[in-house]
């Protein structure tokens, strides 16, 4: 263990982390942050040495990936829990700071790809949430939720077929078999022969590795809009292979929906457009960034979303609470139920 002082606005604490233990993730050092300035991890903007320099969040990756050390003083800003909670309750969802995440940095923001357990989704609406733009109107495609949320979501974009989830999979693989210098093990957590078996398995969820990966094959940037925060992670080409578009994603922190334009909201599927030309690398210059942005927050204002940091679970198998997917992660692997409710 070793100490990381910390600077937040209740004051400076001191974090004891174990810099030497391989499995500490970017997450568990989020949790730690919480516990002791009561910002919740979606909602942290970290940064680092002098003049202060920000660090790219990404909480399924290792410590290491921060690039940190003992001794290191991290400063912390965000909404402390209580606000978070009366913004969320807000008629008017506070709009939020886009993040993007770098192409060339894309490879490492990953989901680990180890088999997940179910967990219940936001509350549905009746037809699809939608927003009316100058060209048509952004609709909400909802994809099945059953693990394969992150592959369908892409298959309807670009195959036009949410039954092809399988073949996006692999793809997936045969990108990691084909640059294992990139997706290594320190980057997968596994070795890649293991993340290719288990990526392929259809209960295995997706997540930055693959979107990244994903990107670069289709040569179309694939923009994720997380519900909770507004937060949108731009996952790009890798240079010279920028095809100049871009899709949206809808993510709802445990779920991965899609976002296509339509002349109406119940044309038929055939008549949507599921990628766009890129505009602008600004949300609030890019007609199409800027409606998911709103498609964002009404999903947001009817709590279509889950907080996987801090939300309470039961396990339905013994009935032990647990507190968030770290929780409940770990009680999987220890007594190997996997049925989980939100309650």
């Amino acid at each position: 263990m070793a100490p990381i002082r910390l600077r937040h606005p209740k004051g400076v604490s001191t974090l004891q982390i174990p810099f030497e233990q391989a499995d500490y993730t970017v997450q568990d050092l989020q949790q730690e942050i919480y516990a002791a300035s009561k910002i919740l991890p979606s909602r942290q903007t970290l940064k680092t040495g002098y003049p202060p320099r920000d660090l790219t969040i990404v909480p399924e990756l290792p410590l290491s990936s921060l690039g940190l050390k003992a001794g290191d003083q991290i400063i912390v800003s965000g909404d402390t829990e209580s606000s978070s909670s009366s913004q969320s309750d807000s008629t008017t969802p506070t709009s939020q700071s886009s993040r993007t995440v770098a192409s060339r940095a894309a490879p490492l923001s990953s989901t680990s790809a180890i088999p997940r357990t179910t967990y219940p989704t936001g509350p549905s609406t009746n037809g699809p949430e939608h927003v009316i733009t100058d060209g048509g109107v952004l609709v909400h495609r909802v994809v099945p939720d059953d693990n394969s949320c992150l592959f369908s979501s892409i298959a309807l974009v670009f195959e036009q077929d949410t039954t092809k989830a399988t073949k996006i999979r692999e793809i997936v693989a045969e990108g990691i078999e084909k640059d294992q210098e990139t997706y290594n093990e320190g980057i997968l957590g596994m070795s890649p022969s293991k993340y290719i078996s288990t990526i392929l398995k259809p209960n295995t969820w997706g997540g930055a590795i693959e979107l990244s990966i994903l990107a670069s094959h289709y040569r179309t940037e694939i923009c994720s809009i997380d519900v909770e925060t507004g937060r949108i992670d731009h996952f790009s080409p890798p240079d010279g292979a920028i095809g100049g578009n871009r899709c949206l994603l809808i993510y709802s922190g445990i779920h991965y929906d899609a976002a296509t334009l339509a002349p109406v909201v119940d044309a038929p599927t055939e008549w949507h457009q599921t990628v766009f030309p890129v505009t602008s690398t600004d949300a609030d210059s890019d007609e199409i960034l800027k409606a998911g942005k709103k498609l964002a927050d009404a999903l947001r204002a009817k709590k279509a979303y889950t907080n996987t940091t801090t939300f309470s679970l039961k396990c339905q198998d013994c009935g032990k609470g647990l507190t968030g997917e770290k929780e409940a992660r770990e009680h999987a692997s220890q007594t190997g139920h996997v049925r989980f409710g939100e309650y």
